[in-house]
């Protein structure tokens, strides 16, 4: 009754979080076949405060972008952590990380996705990075799909709009859960399954144009995600029962502009169709509101027989959380248009309006564990700005700032209970930004000497925050100053 927690577990996982369609380049590599991540083109007139998509188009202007030499493509690219790996995790665990939390490229594995077998010389290399990672005392987080789609299916298939694409992701995961058993313990299956549609073409591949109803077509695809999912949980059950196999969600907890009864509704409204793909992963089943908005929307979700037993009977282990910032929902201006939301007046923005709120990832973290009462991981939380060196040096007291504003809150839920496995740091080392596929967008720890095109000469230089995260890992959270 009085066990009331002091902090952080001893056995609480500190670490970072990357993904390889951002950091390893060697795009065409050993086999590696094109991806979803390999067409999002830079953009040097792109408006940081409203970006609508991450990459994709029509199936003309996907092949527009495959035919392209002209153009820059920076995920093709990333921080050529296909060769640099090994220096770059020496950083972190000089950090002192516990856990290195990253993604497996599907199209180094199956080239075009739908081959029968993988392609050995991709394995050779998560061989190679897994066995570093768990060398230097690691614990690795795994993720099987964050954004990098072989394009292949998107082009002849429609992405996860397909059903086929199920059998072909089952096959995918059941190569990875064998080929790591004993050596991976988590695994986060979709990235960000509920960041659509701003993601959709990376998360579910599908295109524009792909059908007439487009959001019916959508949830479709996120139905078949959620099979997919639920078809490598009872994998693992089987090949690595140790093994804890999770989902992720973006957190998009909104706030309501008011207390006027119309704003706090709404957004009651809108934060249960973020909780939806949650609510199917954890509790097996589509929840009451999700099934009469689909009727309302006329929205026909084609579920076949045994598609509902075989989501009751594989919940995922674990709910991974991104977190960075809030918004809010008024009745007068937003509807239940994902798209449409408010930025808060009380919060300061950065240049890509994400509006920094440390009260806001207590907020949503205590929702998420009062909901579920499962384990949370927070796959992602961290502060993209500009940074400058001078002289040799990159003084980030601004993430800094963000950082203990935030772990303080991340503190207050585990002193209340709240269970928690890790705490990732997204993108402790520089990397391509994943929605406006910028280098100058930098979150990491360590700064890396490449600029939007990709010029410069790699080299890797410690910010200020470096040395304080390493305090804040070595004291294990109580010292934050």
């Amino acid at each position: 009754m009085n066990n009331i927690p002091s902090g952080f577990n001893q056995d609480f996982l500190w670490g970072g979080a990357v993904a390889a369609c951002q950091v390893e380049g060697e795009y065409a590599k050993d086999g590696r076949g094109l991806s979803s991540s390999d067409i999002h083109k830079y953009d040097p007139e792109i408006n940081r405060g409203l970006i609508e998509k991450e990459g994709g188009g029509t199936l003309a202007e996907i092949q527009e972008a495959i035919d392209d030499k002209l153009g820059y493509y920076p995920k093709r690219q990333g921080i050529n952590f296909y060769h640099t790996y090994k220096a770059d995790l020496a950083l972190l665990k000089e950090m002192g990380f516990k856990t290195f939390r990253t993604s497996i490229s599907w199209s180094r594995i199956f080239p075009k996705g739908d081959e029968l077998v993988p392609n050995e010389a991709g394995l050779a290399f998560y061989d190679d990075l897994i066995a570093e990672i768990i060398r230097l005392d690691m614990e690795p987080i795994i993720t099987m799909s964050h954004y990098d789609i072989p394009l292949h299916l998107i082009t002849e298939y429609g992405g996860f709009a397909n059903r086929q694409v199920i059998g072909f992701f089952k096959r995918y995961a059941e190569v990875l859960l064998k080929r790591y058993k004993g050596k991976v313990k988590y695994w986060i299956v979709f990235n960000q399954v509920n960041l659509v549609p701003v993601v959709q073409f990376g998360s579910l591949g599908i295109y524009e144009g792909q059908g007439e109803n487009m959001e019916e077509l959508m949830y479709q695809a996120v139905h078949h995600q959620f099979l997919a999912a639920a078809e490598t949980k009872a994998l693992g059950k089987i090949i690595d029962p140790k093994a804890q196999i999770g989902t992720m969600l973006a957190d998009c907890t909104f706030y309501p502009a008011t207390c006027d009864p119309q704003d706090v509704v709404l957004t009651m409204a809108r934060n249960r169709m973020q909780y939806y793909f949650s609510d199917v992963q954890l509790r097996g089943s589509y929840p009451g509101f999700a099934l009469k908005y689909f009727a309302d929307q006329q929205i026909d979700i084609k579920v076949e027989p045994g598609d509902e037993a075989l989501l009751k009977e594989n919940t995922m282990d674990f709910l991974a959380i991104s977190y960075y910032a809030s918004k809010i929902i008024s009745a007068k201006t937003n509807s239940m248009d994902p798209n449409t939301f408010e930025q808060n007046p009380y919060l300061e923005p950065t240049p890509w309006e994400w509006r920094m709120d440390p009260l806001g990832f207590y907020h949503c973290l205590s929702q998420y564990w009062d909901r579920y009462q499962v384990p949370l991981l927070i796959g992602e939380n961290g502060f993209g700005a500009i940074d400058n060196v001078e002289a040799g040096t990159i003084n980030d007291d601004y993430r800094i700032d963000y950082y203990r504003q935030h772990i303080e809150q991340l503190k207050r839920c585990a002193e209340e209970g709240v269970k928690l496995i890790a705490y990732c740091a997204w993108g402790p080392i520089d990397i391509v930004s994943s929605s406006s596929a910028e280098m100058s967008k930098r979150y990491g720890f360590v700064y890396v000497d490449y600029d939007d095109f990709g010029q410069g000469s790699g080299q890797r230089i410690k910010k200020k925050s470096f040395d304080w995260y390493r305090q804040v890992i070595a004291s294990n959270g109580n010292q934050l100053d």
